[in-house]
């Protein structure tokens, strides 16, 4: 939290509200990229910090610690760029869609894609690499069978952002507990109260959306599935790539060495399977991503895809906003805003309602989820005790309300990833990613009835 003295909360509201205003028309109402109003936002930040006589090291400081934040995510956006590039070219991911197009039934398409995320995000622990690997695969069978590709990216989102809260391997999770100062096992377990119901309505809804689409046109499934094979070498031994994420996420080998591997195990694949292809080739693969040549358009556009330079858009992005966020920490935003918070709470469903808005908030402003767990979960920690609430249902609103939500903004660091990885624009498949809009609902209701509220004895 920064030295800095405490403002005026007026001022504090009025800045906040503008740079809301100034992101939210932007974006929203102008449907403009992010980068203009954020740089908007930070300049409008440094000019009434030097108002307030604050001086240019303390402004640069609060840039620096700000994408300091984002460095190593940054890195693993590089990283799996190059593995997009590297495993479309050799035939992985193309794989896994052939074999999808084979045992998905396509009349439940939709909440089996939701399902099968869930369950390999637990396993992995890992929202961004579900995504990455099986999310682009279903993707590309669902646009094939006609799905909405928001609707599609609605549910691999939710899936792998239930199998990220839920996992023991998962960063965000273990977090919230860290933060909380609870068991991370018993964190979990008692995840269940808002996951467990947020997880069967949006199957539900998936389930709903799914069936009601249009018939499936199967002889279009079986010509794009013949393509795939008369392009690339689709084999069980794709299967490998996959399998080692598996077993990195089970030893716990950090995100950074486990894409080294994957990358490194598709590059042999690829010049095993295409022998001629030269290093050369596998460098521009690396670097620009992978040009797929069917002739099939819609193919062409999902296969096209990866490379690191696909992921600079995005750093440019993240770079911004989490400078912004920085610059709210240091210059005394966001603790002036929390001392205010904390003053008004006087019950329980309050405190619960009010600490998930702040999650909610930090999202929006400074766009990064450990700082959306980070920074509520100090603020708030000796209110729970207070109002005698037990550590567990601090973790529990963390969780819900900050690592979820995170998805949802556009220029956070986890929306800008899904939507550059699946090529869906975050407010195209934000009213469908019915998971991540459940679970602060249903966990600030829990407040209010005390249902699953554990207290201290």
């Amino acid at each position: 939290m920064s030295n800095s003295k405490q403002k005026n909360i007026l001022e504090v509201l009025i800045i906040l509200a503008l740079i809301l205003a100034i992101l939210g028309f932007s974006v929203i109402k102008l449907g403009l990229a992010p980068q203009v109003p954020i740089m908007a936002a930070i300049a409008l930040l440094i000019l009434w910090g030097k108002m307030h006589c604050e001086s240019w090291h303390l402004i640069h400081q609060g840039i620096t610690k700000g994408i300091s934040t984002g460095l190593i995510p940054m890195i693993i956006f590089i990283l799996i760029g190059a593995l997009i590039g590297v495993w479309i070219a050799a035939g992985i991911i193309p794989s896994m869609m052939v074999l999808g197009f084979e045992i998905v039934n396509p009349h439940i398409f939709i909440p089996s894609v939701f399902v099968i995320c869930s369950v390999v995000g637990v396993a992995v622990g890992s929202a961004f690499t579900v995504t990455s690997t099986v999310g682009i695969a279903f993707l590309g069978i669902g646009l094939s069978m006609g799905f909405s590709p928001a609707l599609i990216a609605g549910a691999v989102i939710s899936g792998a952002v239930f199998g990220d809260k839920m996992s023991p391997l998962s960063d965000s999770t273990n977090l919230s507990a860290a933060i909380a100062e609870v068991d991370l096992f018993l964190h979990i377990r008692n995840l269940m109260w808002t996951t467990i119901p947020a997880f069967f309505i949006a199957l539900i809804g998936f389930a709903i959306l799914g069936t009601n689409s249009q018939e499936v046109p199967l002889e279009k499934i079986t010509e794009i599935s013949q393509l795939l094979q008369s392009q690339f070498t689709i084999s069980w031994w794709s299967a490998v790539p996959v399998i080692l994420i598996f077993v990195c996420a089970q030893i716990k080998l950090p995100a950074i060495p486990t894409l080294f591997i994957s990358i490194a195990v598709g590059i042999i694949m690829l010049l095993a399977t295409k022998t001629n292809v030269s290093i050369k080739e596998v460098a521009d693969i690396i670097q620009n991503g992978y040009v797929s040549k069917t002739d099939n358009a819609t193919i062409d556009t999902l296969l096209t895809h990866g490379g690191i330079q696909s992921m600079m858009w995005s750093i440019s992005l993240i770079i911004l906003a989490l400078a912004l966020g920085g610059l709210l920490v240091e210059l005394g935003v966001i603790s002036t805003l929390m001392n205010l918070l904390v003053r008004q709470l006087n019950t329980r469903g309050k405190l619960i309602l009010t600490t998930a808005l702040s999650c909610i908030g930090i999202n929006l402003l400074v766009g990064e989820q450990y700082l959306s767990i980070i920074l509520p979960g100090n603020a708030f920690k000796e209110q729970y005790a207070v109002n005698g609430l037990h550590p567990l249902a601090l973790s529990r609103v963390l969780e819900d309300s900050g690592a979820v939500v995170n998805s949802l903004v556009p220029w956070s660091v986890s929306g800008v990833f899904m939507a550059a990885t699946l090529g869906v624009p975050t407010l195209d498949y934000l009213p469908f990613a019915f998971f991540c809009l459940l679970c602060p609902i249903i966990t600030v209701i829990a407040g209010f009835t005390n249902i699953g509220i554990k207290k201290l004895a």
